[in-house]
């Protein structure tokens, strides 16, 4: 053997190793299976989007931002994130100043002085003021139950009766409440080589929730359900699927004890288009149950929704690796289901958008 070839055999073991050394944040292997295709870039529906956050877009990009909503056949976005007092009033001022039909805003909860004797009525009083000013829901972030404490360190949980009369507030005025608790349950879950979201925890470490600092996920679920129970009276949103896209057959039974609890899709496309045939079905059942969301502000994102919803297509790429290494397969959705879960749901829940 010559010295040539010597260092050229050298030179593809070394390649050769080096390519079995990749990391899996760099193994993304192109499939080579050819399947129809069919790219929806635009809903079949004017569809309204519960799950989204705006509260900057003024002017110009407030002008941009709906160009492009109409790009997609977006007829109307929520703004999840209102404010309250002030800020709530100046958001419905901005947005649906110039745009009354193309927005809705939902109000927050604001926490001053939450350890006051009169917080719960100081709290729902400032939602009947928001309502007034304009809101449409209430919109409840991820840091209750997770991060929000008293004065003296201690968790607050999702079903502390503080809040009750805030929950009482939004039945009397009929306005629903979209509330996030926890994160996905792998999350809550060591990283380890059997966590399925090991690479979105490499990539985002601090989204780690391990119980040296955060309450088990099944106490903080357990806390929701109780919270929805114990107001029958209000709407509530149960935001990405309660995040139980991961047991569908438990979602079903939360909705079927709890006729007051819907729940909409934001940020968990990749769970329905994983299980096609159990998503369809589910979808079909609790039709009037379910709303469309996609939490995030990127156009093209919204492509996947549709081409997942809409179509049969299979062995397809999601958009968001870390939130799932799959593929994902069309649920082909027919067009009353579609119709439901792009607009006439939340046409029936949110007042004011018909």
């Amino acid at each position: 053997m010559t010295l040539a070839t010597l260092c050229f055999a050298a030179t593809g073991m070394l390649a050769a190793q080096s390519q079995q050394t990749m990391t899996i944040e760099e193994y993304n292997p192109k499939s080579l299976l050819v399947v129809p295709e069919h790219k929806v870039t635009r809903a079949k529906y004017p569809f309204v989007d519960i799950h989204n956050h705006q509260n900057r877009a003024s002017g110009g990009a407030l002008d941009q931002l709906v160009r492009d909503m109409d790009d997609i056949n977006m007829r109307l976005m929520v703004n999840l994130s209102g404010g309250s007092g002030e800020r709530l009033r100046e958001n419905v001022e901005r947005q649906k100043g110039k745009y009354q039909q193309r927005f809705a805003i939902f109000a927050n909860i604001s926490f001053e002085n939450l350890d006051s004797p009169d917080y719960p009525d100081r709290a729902a009083a400032q939602i009947e003021q928001d309502v007034k000013n304009g809101a449409q829901g209430l919109k409840i972030f991820k840091n209750f139950g997770m991060d929000l404490k008293d004065s003296r360190g201690q968790r607050i949980p999702v079903d502390d009766p503080r809040f009750d009369k805030v929950f009482q507030m939004c039945a009397r005025h009929k306005i629903p409440v979209l509330i996030h608790t926890a994160e996905p349950k792998g999350l809550f879950l060591p990283m380890d080589h059997s966590n399925e979201r090991w690479l979105e925890l490499k990539l985002f470490p601090m989204r780690g929730r391990l119980r040296d600092h955060y309450p088990p996920w099944e106490d903080l679920m357990a806390e929701q359900h109780r919270l929805f129970a114990r107001h029958p009276k209000t709407t509530f949103i149960d935001a990405h699927l309660g995040w139980l896209g991961i047991d569908l057959g438990a979602l079903g039974r939360l909705l079927d004890r709890l006729p007051n609890v819907h729940t909409e899709i934001g940020a968990v496309i990749e769970e329905l288009g994983r299980q096609p045939r159990f998503a369809r079905q589910f979808l079909i059942q609790y039709q009037d149950r379910v709303l469309f969301g996609k939490d995030t502000w990127r156009k093209q994102e919204y492509w996947t929704y549709f081409r997942t919803l809409e179509t049969a297509d299979e062995y397809f790429d999601h958009d968001r690796k870390h939130h799932g290494t799959w593929k994902m397969y069309g649920l082909d959705l027919p067009d009353e289901v579609l119709k439901k879960l792009y607009y006439k749901n939340a046409e029936r829940i949110v007042p004011g958008i018909h």
